[in-house]
């Protein structure tokens, strides 16, 4: 495996430490793919062996993986200072490589593709598979031309365009529970659900980050990407079988099938399917941040949102009028990470039950992966009093990381969990007409202060 930018924090926060959890969580299988595996680091900065094998075992030591597979890999392991997009740098690359190749992209999709057009003529392995980062393009143009350079390469089956969201507990969760549990695969369509809310919220400010994120904001960075996979996994149909083939149908004809709300107001105060905020100076917890705008590196001309909510719909028989709201935020103080399924309530209830008989949801929860039902009992104090009533339990707990599912697909070849490249084209054309009416100013930029649910003038929104 061939790292290019591995000098990146990408890197030693989630790719080493994924490869780590594959050897103390995964199974025997995951041990043999880890078999004789090779990491190759490059990046343009200078780095010793010694010191990247010591970022390695660092990594490593995070997850508690020893022994062994452990110690061959870092003990194998090795760094090659060199310019990914020269032809020429790649010589010095490919000579360490026997049998098999991955090339794991941790660079920006402009980078991608200068790297594509200057190895197209190089003589890779016979079977040599890519894994990249999001973004995947700046927008549907830019997605397909990345789509075109890259199957001049390798087979569409053999790019792995990494979403580790995909790989989220909460995600396979909703996978798992939808189809497998007849009360919920009965009720989960526009009959009985009246709005999904997706909702990623984090109390970090921009933490060193403006490089990218100045350019890029919550609705690229989080919801063009994440968030449509996790919508895509809550709406699409079931499979035939969830593999590479059937699932990755299943969620491109939903995401085939997702638009930009069209029928009438979904947020209080605002007749348009979206909303964006930027934070000021405020404090979340015991941490004081300053304006987004005041941080290191940061071009206020830009207009970077770092609050995103916008209202899709799902125009399938099964979802045609539910509103799926996708709502990212950096520098919340009480942060939601969750799906919500919100049902309609009940037609007619009988006469002489007092209290409040709030409809029935259904939440999914990302940090820390759990699930809660709300529904309505009673037999309280007084007989025919209704009252809420909340079922809770964690999801089952995995010592392999996100980036450890991911990683055990690239290394094995099967990208169930990886983004297809029509569907990274969709979910750009989704985003679209959003990113034209914040262009034109359709839709302000509204303030709120770190540490708040977000703008005092978006009462009724996800975040209350």
């Amino acid at each position: 495996m061939i790292i290019l930018g591995a000098s990146g924090d990408l890197t030693e926060r989630l790719l080493l430490p994924g490869i780590g959890s594959l050897i103390t969580g995964g199974d025997e299988g995951d041990l043999r793919l880890l078999d004789g595996l090779t990491v190759i680091g490059s990046g343009r900065s200078e780095h010793g062996t010694e010191e990247w094998r010591g970022t390695v075992r660092s990594a490593f030591d995070g997850v508690q993986a020893t022994g062994a597979v452990a110690d061959a890999i870092v003990e194998a392991t090795d760094y090659v200072r060199a310019d990914p997009t020269s032809k020429d740098d790649w010589g010095a690359l490919l000579e360490r490589v026997h049998g098999d190749l991955v090339i794991y992209f941790a660079l920006p999709p402009t980078v991608v593709i200068k790297v594509a057009q200057a190895i197209g003529d190089l003589d890779l392995p016979e079977h040599t598979v890519l894994a990249l980062e999001k973004p995947f393009g700046d927008d549907a143009e830019g997605a397909a031309h990345l789509n075109a350079e890259l199957v001049k390469l390798v087979p569409e089956e053999r790019i792995h365009r990494v979403d580790h969201f995909l790989a989220q507990r909460a995600a396979l969760a909703m996978l798992a529970m939808r189809f497998n549990n007849r009360l919920l695969e009965g009720t989960w369509s526009a009959d009985h659900i009246e709005r999904v809310e997706i909702v990623y919220d984090e109390k970090l400010g921009l933490e060193g980050r403006a490089g990218y994120y100045d350019h890029a904001g919550a609705l690229k960075d989080m919801l063009q990407s994440h968030l449509l996979q996790v919508l895509a996994i809550t709406a699409c149909e079931a499979p035939l079988a969830v593999d590479a083939e059937h699932l990755r149908d299943s969620l491109a004809t939903a995401l085939a099938a997702t638009r930009v709300w069209p029928h009438g107001k979904v947020f209080p105060n605002t007749d348009q399917p979206s909303r964006r905020g930027r934070y000021t100076a405020g404090s979340v917890g015991e941490k004081e941040l300053p304006a987004y705008v005041d941080e290191p590196d940061v071009d206020p001309e830009n207009g970077t949102e770092t609050l995103a909510e916008i209202a899709l719909e799902v125009a399938t028989p099964r979802w045609a009028g539910v509103p799926f709201v996708l709502r990212s935020g950096k520098a919340i103080g009480d942060p939601r990470n969750e799906i919500r399924a919100q049902y309609r309530g009940v037609r007619l209830r009988p006469e002489g039950q007092t209290g409040s008989g709030q409809p029935e949801q259904l939440v999914l929860g990302f940090k820390p992966p759990r699930v809660e039902f709300r529904f309505t009992s009673g037999g309280g104090d007084m007989p025919f009093e209704l009252e809420p009533v909340e079922v809770t339990g964690a999801l089952p707990k995995s010592k392999v990381t996100e980036y450890g599912e991911v990683l055990r697909g690239v290394l094995g070849d099967d990208p169930t969990l990886s983004i297809r490249g029509d569907v990274a084209v969709q979910c750009w054309r989704i985003v679209q007409p959003v990113l034209d009416a914040w262009a034109a100013g359709d839709v302000p930029l509204d303030d709120y202060a770190a540490g708040s649910g977000g703008p005092e003038s978006w009462s009724g929104s996800v975040s209350e």
